[in-house]
């Protein structure tokens, strides 16, 4: 690994070497590292397009490295990778994200299908990150996808991060659950200059019991767009909350627009959205105790999104 992409595995992954236990490590469209852990194994697909993990019924505190950098300008690549949780798994950490370097005139791009399986009473989270960088004119695009299917009993929590230099993303997250699972997403963003993030998610409730929580937080800085989708159907006895948090600044734009549908007379549906700009008496205090407006106002975002 070069040194650029060492950089984007640290910010995306928090990996500065070979991980240990399972793991894939991509860069440029291809594996440069594999391996397997006795209750993890990684199968290449064989049409090249992604890779299958399966995590044995059963398995205890496991954690699975699956990280893509790019730093090739006008490198343009979709990968599709399916997680086959098996029952009763609990402790289990899976880590992807990626991060583009583009120094180049052309797009780079890469769009990620995720699809998540999981068994009876499994206990799974899952965290991505995408991070943007590099002075070229080339774009940076992300476009990642998530489906999430869960039997009975079974939890994923879900952590996305945006952190910084993406300059076009639309992320689409889609849920179908079971009795008694859980599905619960934490969502942070960042945007400035002329960037663009949509997240979009959709979330079918069928089965009795059931629940799912979405928290978006995000902060639209310069001329940048974004736009956040939610659509909650509740189809039994279950709860859903979906909560969209902005702070807007400069000429920046929000669209939140949550939905809620409740098909089930026991569906109890929550739906919040606000968005609004930093407070002057917020600045004001920090600059009491000596910080400067930049440093205040870095302050007040950075614990917004922590």
């Amino acid at each position: 690994m070069n040194t650029t992409v060492k950089d984007l595995f640290s910010k995306v992954a928090d990996i500065h070497d070979t991980p240990p236990g399972a793991f894939n490590l991509r860069v440029n469209g291809r594996s440069i590292g594999m391996a397997n852990s006795p209750n993890v194994s990684i199968v290449p697909k064989a049409d090249g397009t992604g890779i299958d993990i399966h995590v044995k019924a059963g398995t205890r505190g496991e954690t699975v490295h699956i990280p893509v950098a790019i730093d090739n300008s006008g490198l343009s690549e979709v990968v599709y990778n399916d997680f086959h949780i098996g029952e009763d798994c609990e402790d289990i950490l899976i880590v992807a994200g990626c991060g583009i370097h583009n120094c180049g005139t052309d797009e780079s791009r890469h769009d990620g299908i995720h699809s998540f399986y999981l068994g009876k009473n499994a206990k799974v989270t899952y965290r991505e990150k995408h991070y943007g960088s590099g002075g070229g004119q080339g774009g940076r695009v992300l476009n990642p996808v998530t489906n999430v299917f869960l039997e009975s009993g079974s939890h994923l929590d879900m952590e996305s991060v945006q952190i910084e230099g993406v300059d076009s993303t639309r992320r689409v997250t889609k849920g179908v659950l079971g009795d008694d699972s859980m599905f619960t997403v934490t969502e942070k963003i960042m945007t400035s200059g002329k960037q663009f993030a949509r997240t979009e998610f959709i979330l079918d409730l069928d089965g009795k019991g059931s629940s799912a929580r979405v928290v978006s937080r995000s902060v639209a800085k310069g001329a940048s767009l974004q736009e956040f989708i939610s659509q909650i159907s509740g189809n039994n006895e279950c709860v859903g909350h979906s909560e969209c948090d902005a702070i807007i600044m400069d000429e920046a734009v929000v669209k939140a627009v949550p939905e809620i549908t409740a098909n089930h007379i026991d569906a109890s549906l929550i739906h919040e959205a606000a968005i609004g700009k930093i407070a002057g008496e917020q600045l004001t205090k920090l600059m009491t105790l000596g910080l400067t407006a930049a440093e205040a106002e870095a302050q007040i975002i950075n614990g917004f999104l922590k």
